[in-house]
């Protein structure tokens, strides 16, 4: 970080290993509703998918009460009761498994201590980040979070008696928080290069550090940011990425822009960073 006054970090893979925490919660929650139904994740794919895809997110906090093949489970029950128990194991693993990989607390700290300012940009959407950011103990750490809006939240869910939360935990404190523009996807170069001119930063003083070579290093490169590459965070070639492509909000068209990426990406060459 020297003569660096500004670290832009991705979150999700580069902070904390989302794909673990991702797989173990969903993985935990399928698995009992497979004992309540008898439909296994791989009998719901194809309705978890569409409802992923609908609200623009792998983590739909209602996804229970909306598929199609569990509404005969429910009746005039709330998912909440029905799937009581899914829910609870939902965040019970949630619980214990979000954490900072080892030495980020120290290496945040360093940064802060130096004098520098963090920025988080990331495409998971505010309530889920907001989320995460208090659970590991960032809110002030972090001076802005740059996410995306939310997705709309059901109707009759204040209704029925809302987040599981008190209202207030669903506030950041000290942090600031920013939105991204509706549809914008990494890599983008110019919306880096907007967060720089938000923290008054020169391209030389900033530093942007992310784990995927095709959106984060991309990216930097093409803002003219010098980056880290966050290897340890790459996560494509293990089983928990084989459930997540299986059940992703990703569209077709999604998919051929990552590989089209992929390709494009083959030109850069970048230093590696290492945890």
């Amino acid at each position: 970080m020297q003569n660096k006054i500004l670290a832009v970090v991705d979150f999700d893979n580069t902070l904390f290993d989302w794909v673990h925490v991702w797989y173990s919660c969903f993985n935990a929650m399928m698995q009992e509703v497979e004992l309540i139904t008898g439909l296994s994740v791989e009998d719901l794919a194809d309705e978890i998918r569409p409802v992923h895809q609908e609200h623009g997110t792998s983590e739909y906090a209602f996804l229970l009460e909306a598929l199609p093949s569990l509404k005969p489970f429910l009746g005039e029950k709330a998912a909440s009761e029905v799937f009581s128990k899914a829910i609870r194991a939902f965040r019970s693993t949630r619980k214990k498994e979000l954490r900072l990989y080892p030495t980020v607390a120290d290496t945040l700290l360093r940064i802060k201590g130096a004098g520098s300012r963090i920025a988080i940009y990331t495409e998971s959407q505010s309530f889920y980040s907001f989320y995460r950011l208090k659970r590991l103990g960032l809110d002030g750490v972090v001076d802005r979070i740059y996410t995306p809006p939310d997705h709309e939240v059901p109707e009759d869910f204040i209704a029925n008696g809302g987040r599981h939360y008190s209202r207030n935990f669903y506030h950041l404190r000290h942090t600031q928080h920013h939105h991204t523009p509706v549809g914008e996807l990494k890599p983008n170069p110019h919306l880096l290069s907007q967060i720089l001119t938000d923290f008054d930063v020169a391209k030389s003083e900033a530093v942007y550090i992310g784990d995927s070579r095709q959106k984060d290093v991309a990216m930097a490169t093409d803002a003219g940011v010098d980056y880290a590459w966050a290897a340890y965070g790459e996560a494509q070639d293990t089983h928990k990425y084989e459930l997540l492509k299986l059940v992703t909000h990703w569209t077709d068209d999604d998919v051929q822009r990552e590989n089209e990426m992929s390709q494009i990406f083959e030109h850069y060459k970048f230093a590696e960073y290492q945890q």
